[in-house]
């Protein structure tokens, strides 16, 4: 990446005009921006794979409504099932090892699928195994990445450092579901399986790099089992406010969007009659969009105040599904309104999701990042299997029409449920960290640099 590079950052409250500014001097940190091109990488190589597989699912292997849902559910299950152990290892292992294993381990799953495919064994038993290895590696990694930051920078950098990721995960959404649109097209199955596994041994390469020790928060009399060290991180997350409403809408977002995303791919090629590639410029568009929202994020919480920002973008964000219903296929308006759509949704769900990433890792002690972050994606996405198999269930007994509107209407729930909560009253500037917790091990870590 180049040296100049830089995204146009806002001073911190209060510095002085002399000196370089925060996020300069951020960038000039060699190993965030490692972790910043494997974070690209990763994400670039998992919005491919979630196009690639259900689009072959859907052109090849001619799956229906519940065969869908039943991949996507399998795609998902790991969450509910692994991510609280995730945490437990993040916070007792140097987030680097786990990035730099579970890369190399979706690279070896997508290329061994790639293997079958090239044998014609890539049937649906083949697709449900490698979405489960996938899933299962990726929330190991992204409960890893969520806690390194807080290891490699400052928390007043913590806004910046995550709306830089999360513009990550934008550059991904822009290229990942055309490229793996198209792929499916054009290519044969093999090629298109094969390039989440590039790109995620790509991200192998750059985080295997970063040189900075960590410190990893370790009790003086050795670490507690780890059911224990589990139910001090859903304790301490169930015992304060802002998390645990942060868990309960997070919950029914991602339950509601599973349910319209099963609906939606199904919606998009059969009632729409939207080819692969349309299909993927379609979702593609939320790329462009949550860029946008990342770099929105830098500037409007500290502006208008978290709380407010929270409330408007998702209850805006959120809505703009219950608009889908009303398009028709044949139009020339589909597909540049559907672009329309996501483009929006990209920026505003953007926005919401870096406000929230800095709110949870700003009230969060070093030593239970990883937990925190593991509690919140397992009550918050935990259910996602469900709501992909209700998604399938509703398009087969509704229609994906109608499906997808009831589906679209449950995604405002979530926000309803910030607006009554204390998040809504944050202000422009985020609380600390509480006093460490009696048995928590939630002492921060002695020894995190000071980039």
């Amino acid at each position: 990446m180049p040296s100049s590079y830089s995204f146009p950052f806002p001073r911190f409250p209060g510095s002085s005009g002399s000196g370089p500014r925060p996020a300069s001097r951020l960038w000039r940190d060699g190993d965030f921006r490692r972790l910043w091109l494997g974070q690209t990488s990763s994400q670039l190589g998992e919005h491919t794979t979630l196009v690639i597989l259900p689009l072959f699912a859907v052109l090849t292997l001619d799956a229906d409504a519940g065969g869908l849902g039943v991949l996507r559910a399998v795609g998902q299950a790991p969450i509910l099932l692994l991510s609280l152990f995730a945490g437990v290892c993040v916070d007792r292992w140097r987030t680097r090892t786990v990035m730099v294993l579970t890369d190399a381990g979706r690279a070896l799953a997508l290329g061994g699928a790639a293997v079958a495919a090239l044998l014609g064994a890539l049937g649906m038993p083949t697709l449900l195994v490698v979405a489960f290895a996938v899933g299962a590696l990726s929330v190991f990694f992204d409960v890893a990445y969520q806690a390194s930051l807080v290891r490699l920078v400052r928390r007043d950098q913590l806004v910046r450092g995550n709306s830089a990721l999360e513009g990550s995960r934008s550059a991904a959404q822009i290229g990942g579901p055309a490229l793996g649109g198209t792929l499916v097209t054009t290519l044969s199955a093999p090629i298109a399986v094969a390039s989440g596994s590039v790109f995620f041994a790509l991200s192998f390469l750059s985080i295997r790099r970063i040189r900075r020790p960590e410190t990893v928060p370790v009790r003086a009399d050795g670490p507690p089992p780890v059911r224990r060290r589990i139910g001090e991180g859903v304790r301490f997350v169930a015992g304060d406010t802002s998390l645990r409403t942060v868990c309960l809408a997070s919950a029914a977002f991602q339950f509601s969007l599973a349910a319209v995303m099963t609906v939606y791919l199904l919606h998009l090629p059969r009632e729409l009659h939207l080819s692969g590639t349309a299909v993927g410029l379609a979702l593609a568009a939320t790329g462009p969009g949550a860029l946008l929202g990342s770099l929105l994020a830098a500037r409007l919480p500290g502006r208008f105040g978290h709380g407010v920002v929270l409330v408007c973008a998702a209850t805006i964000g959120d809505g703009v599904f219950l608009l889908v219903p009303a398009l028709h296929g044949g139009s020339a308006v589909t597909l540049p309104a559907l672009v329309a759509l996501n483009l929006v949704f990209g920026a505003l769900t953007q926005l919401v999701n870096v406000t929230v990433m800095a709110v949870r890792q700003a009230v969060t002690p070093d030593g239970m990042q990883g937990r925190a972050a593991a509690t919140i994606t397992f009550v918050g996405m935990g259910l996602t299997p469900l709501g992909s198999l209700l998604g399938g269930l509703l398009a087969e007994t509704w229609g994906t029409r109608t499906g997808l509107l009831a589906a679209a209407v449950g995604m405002l729930l979530s926000p309803a449920l910030v607006a009554l909560s204390p998040l809504a009253r944050l202000g422009r500037t985020l609380p600390g960290p509480p006093k460490a917790p009696g048995g928590a091990g939630g002492r921060p870590g002695p020894g995190r640099p000071e980039s």
